[in-house]
């Protein structure tokens, strides 16, 4: 009886050690790209040795398929982010899925589905879609912020943007904050992402819509960096592990310039700081100041000059970190930077690109854009800050920007919605702005036609 006691004991401690070594969720399941036959989901865990994601068309458990991931790697902060791309998928369908760690089922905070892209192209008019904007969200954590009361204000927004039935967001920059205790280390870099992706207000949001993004400052390097930061090439491998854009930059010229398709949209995100010039340098002596640089605005223009040409495109949305249009405020924002501004407006009016609207965040506070450039009209939605103490718009000189469309300052934690819908010359952008109360501060329309936008004649044409 002692022989067997001693047996039962030892086996019960084996299986409270394989309990305790289970891996355990840090953050996700956070939906990445769509495409017509693919998606992207991540996750990132700790201690975990096996990661399965089973897969399966809604309603057809017999179609399941697995991917799994064994011992992966483990990163400088002590977590393991883990990509799956199910790939050769069914054209616009949906699929139910689930992940196991270790053998075990994770809880996940957002239904787990995902679908695929609709082939409407040639066949259908373009599906009705709608996308958040957001930038500039700090999450306190004390022992790191600066003395004084927390920059971040508030995490609301998160909870209420993944109850807005959006189809995805497009976070614009800021999307954390390296501190000084960060940014002096590669693993203090891999922390703060770590840190703030792990909230338990940003999971529901990760897994309910599909998410891409771009950078700006904070979420690069310290406070208004140049391209010298000696941790850049980290910190653009950290933002390709935590996020799940469908391409970053070219393999000679690196960074996390990334464009995709939505319906009948085009999205392109610039790199605005990976080969950004100081900002405190004078235009008017350094004629070789830029903030995208050469390769990387010439890719842009080849960009729009595709998706106008293919036609599909109703509306092309530039993404970058710092505003474009305004012009009362230099700092960062490409008032710094206006030649390349003004060689891409000619450029656009010179080709005759119709429906841009430029994506942008950083100044804490959002806003609505207009320039008339050629014979049509080009915007910009800027929306600031997610979480991050705001500005008050009222004692800004933006306020007496010609460009600004009048009644869309708002100086609070916010986000914006863009819906697009309508049918050919009736297709349009619904603008609103909620902030952290769940309040719609303002509405606006932009007609696909302001943009320059004339419907096509469809054909069943390939081309030559």
């Amino acid at each position: 009886m002692k022989l067997r006691s001693f047996w039962l004991a030892a086996t019960l401690a084996a299986l409270c050690v394989v309990t305790a070594s289970a891996g355990q969720l840090l953050w996700g399941p956070m939906l990445g790209y769509r495409s017509h036959r693919e998606v992207f989901l991540s996750l990132e865990v700790k201690n975990a040795k096996s990661i399965t994601l089973d897969y399966w068309l809604t309603g057809k458990p017999e179609t399941k398929q697995t991917l799994t991931q064994i011992n992966p790697a483990v990163t400088p902060a002590g977590g393991q982010i883990v990509q799956f791309r199910p790939g050769m998928l069914e054209l616009g369908s949906t699929y139910e899925y689930e992940i196991t760690i270790d053998g075990e089922k994770i809880a996940s905070a957002a239904p787990a589905r995902f679908q695929t892209t609709t082939l409407w192209e040639w066949r259908t008019p373009p599906p009705n879609f709608s996308f958040l904007v957001g930038s500039c969200l700090y999450i306190n954590e004390p022992r790191f912020d600066r003395p004084g009361d927390g920059y971040g204000k508030t995490r609301e927004t998160l909870k209420l943007a993944a109850e807005t039935g959006a189809d995805f967001m497009v976070w614009l920059g800021d999307n954390w904050y390296y501190r000084e205790a960060d940014y002096s280390s590669v693993s203090g870099l891999w922390h703060r992402v770590q840190h703030d992706r792990s909230i338990p207000e940003m999971q529901k949001l990760l897994g309910v819509m599909h998410h891409y993004a771009t950078w700006d400052d904070h979420d690069y390097g310290p406070n208004d960096p140049n391209w010298s930061f000696e941790f850049k090439d980290e910190a653009l491998a950290i933002f390709k592990a935590n996020w799940g854009n469908p391409s970053y930059g070219e393999r000679d010229n690196p960074g996390v310039y990334t464009k995709w398709y939505w319906s009948d949209a085009a999205f392109i995100l610039m790199d605005d700081y990976f080969y950004r010039d100081d900002f405190r340098l004078n235009q008017d002596t350094e004629a070789g100041k830029v903030q995208w640089g050469r390769r990387q605005l010439e890719w842009l223009k080849q960009s729009l000059l595709q998706v106008q040409t293919q036609g599909h495109y109703t509306f092309k949305f530039i993404g970058n970190g710092t505003q474009f249009l305004q012009t009362l405020v230099s700092g960062s924002s490409h008032q710094a930077y206006r030649r390349e501004r003004e060689e891409l407006l000619q450029f656009i009016a010179q080709h005759n690109i119709t429906g841009v609207v430029f994506l942008t965040g950083d100044v804490h506070h959002s806003g609505v854009y207009r320039r008339k450039v050629g014979e049509t009209w080009v915007y910009e939605i800027t929306s600031s800050p997610l979480g991050a103490a705001s500005w008050n718009v009222e004692n800004s000189p933006k306020v007496n920007d010609a460009a600004v469309v009048k009644g869309t300052l708002v100086g609070d934690q916010n986000f914006v919605q863009v819906r697009v819908t309508g049918e050919g010359a009736e297709r349009a952008l619904v603008v609103t702005c909620t902030d952290k109360q769940g309040i719609q501060r303002f509405e606006h329309t932009i007609k696909a036609t302001d943009l320059g936008y004339v419907p096509p004649r469809r054909t069943s044409s390939r081309g030559n």
